[in-house]
């Protein structure tokens, strides 16, 4: 490289293509990255990874609040179980050790005094001390025996009684038995010493850290606090996004429009702000084209309203029959221009009896001389735009009449969304063309399309119509041998 060469800076604004590049070589970064693993890590491993990564990904909140709360609550909560062991390991067990040390010590002191006794006036004398000074009642039972060892039936315990007991174990050399849960909250050591057993109860703060569960408490409810103060902001933060998803959906439903104001976060306000503006520029192009096809309607229909009356006037002929079908068909083929181009966001959804709107189609097809099988329930009710439900299904079931002797329509609710299934018994469309017959003005050369006038837009004009819905149009093979066409509507 040249001394003088200056490297070369790429502008975005000059380069629009960069950003592209970037994306294309991280992705292939990451694809040498897995590529990378599946070869140095066995089989078994990278298994065992996938299946793991699908796992969590079954079990993460679907929801933008739930996977807010987790980022939060997990950290939280793993604070607080790793401060719990600490605590437990560093200040509950040490200030237990201690006191049982103590504690130890005090009842060692006492069996020598006990031991070294010579009559029952200062056996009495150091009875009476023991109540004093130590807080513990000390009994010497002659002829007892020391019994069998008891453990303690609650696991919380455990630890005095393995402290205390191992502490007794270095300071007094005389067996020794204990029994921390019988006399709550006092606890009994018994001493075998020659000629019986020296009982001794002691209450049970003095040989454990009785108040340091406190910490532990105070910890959690000041976690709980945060999480709810965390609830809180979150809705707060949350409920501008999905008033915000909630306007877009409505938007492209085609649904009006409620009032939506933009709140919340900065980005957030201006995520709202942007979406209010293509919101009124689309708004005002369907304003625009509407008045446009308004106009080109009446202009084209007046001309072709003089066709009409000029070939009325003129003397019955097979040339002026003719002209006649073709005045009609020019016609209809407006009548389908106009209806694509207008689109149906203008009707409103309302709960509709998807039985009667089919029994419409039923009864039209029927004074047309074809047959029409309809499966379905006869009191399912649905939200949509009845017009344009209807003018869907008739477009897809004068379709498949058009091509196959044949048709039937099922429909039936599934969950949340409304599955309508026009199957015809005729040639069927080829896989790999059944999303091009869904373009505009697309038609087949094949056994599908041949000798058959249409506009090419029937197809279109009803997946719009679904996709109007928030639904689809799928195109596939129909198990009467002709072609499915599916409707998926939201309900």
């Amino acid at each position: 490289m040249a001394r003088n060469a200056r490297p070369v800076r790429h502008d975005p604004d000059h380069d629009p293509d960069l950003i592209n590049r970037i994306l294309d070589r991280t992705a292939d970064g990451f694809r040498v990255i897995r590529r990378f693993l599946a070869r140095t890590l066995p089989a078994p491993a990278v298994r065992g990874w996938i299946s793991l990564t699908r796992s969590i990904n079954r079990v993460m909140p679907k929801g933008l609040f739930g996977r807010s709360m987790l980022i939060i609550v997990l950290p939280v909560l793993i604070l607080i179980g790793v401060l719990a062991q600490v605590f437990i390991d560093r200040h509950y067990q040490l200030v237990t050790r201690r006191l049982s040390e103590q504690v130890s010590r005090d009842i060692a002191l006492i069996v020598d005094l006990v031991q070294n006794a010579e009559d029952a006036s200062e056996l009495a004398a150091i009875e009476r001390l023991a109540t004093v000074r130590l807080g513990m009642t000390v009994t010497f039972l002659p002829g007892e025996a020391l019994g069998a060892p008891i453990r303690s039936p609650f696991p919380f315990f455990s630890l005095l009684h393995e402290t205390l007991s191992s502490s007794l174990a270095r300071q007094v050399s005389q067996p020794v038995r204990i029994d921390s849960a019988t006399y709550d909250p006092l606890v009994e050591v018994r001493v075998k010493l020659d000629g019986g057993v020296l009982r001794i109860l002691l209450p049970r703060n003095n040989a454990y850290a009785a108040n340091s569960h406190i910490f532990l408490v105070w910890m959690v409810s000041s976690a709980l606090v945060l999480v709810i103060i965390a609830i809180i902001f979150l809705r707060n933060q949350i409920r501008p996004i999905q008033r915000l998803a909630v306007a877009a959906e409505r938007l492209g439903r085609g649904e009006p429009a409620r009032d939506f104001s933009p709140s919340g976060a900065r980005e957030v306000r201006q995520a709202g702000h942007a979406f209010i503006e293509m919101r009124r520029r689309i708004e005002r192009q369907i304003e625009q084209r509407t008045t446009m096809l308004a106009g080109v309607s009446h202009d084209l229909r007046t001309v072709l309203t003089r066709f009409r009356l000029e070939l009325a006037m003129l003397p019955e002929s097979e040339e002026t029959k003719a002209m006649r079908g073709d005045v009609d068909i020019m016609a209809a083929m407006l009548e389908a221009y106009l209806a694509f181009a207008r689109g149906v966001a203008d009707e409103k959804t309302v709960s509709s009896n998807v039985r009667a709107l089919i029994g419409d189609i039923e009864a039209y097809m029927q004074r047309a001389g074809r047959t029409l099988t309809v499966d379905g329930a006869d009191d399912l009710e649905v939200r949509l735009r009845p017009l344009a439900f209807r003018r869907m299904i008739g477009n897809l079931v004068s379709n498949a009449a058009r091509f196959g002797d044949n048709v039937c329509v099922s429909f039936q609710r599934q969950g949340d969304w409304l599955t309508v299934n026009i199957d015809d018994d005729g040639p069927g469309i080829p896989e790999g063309e059944r999303e091009n017959v869904l373009k505009p003005f697309h038609r087949l050369d094949d056994a599908r399309n041949q000798d058959i006038g249409g506009t090419g837009l029937g197809l279109t004009i009803a997946r719009d119509i679904a996709v109007s819905h928030g639904g689809d149009l799928r195109l596939q093979e129909s198990p009467m041998g002709g072609l499915r066409a599916q409707v998926r509507l939201p309900v």
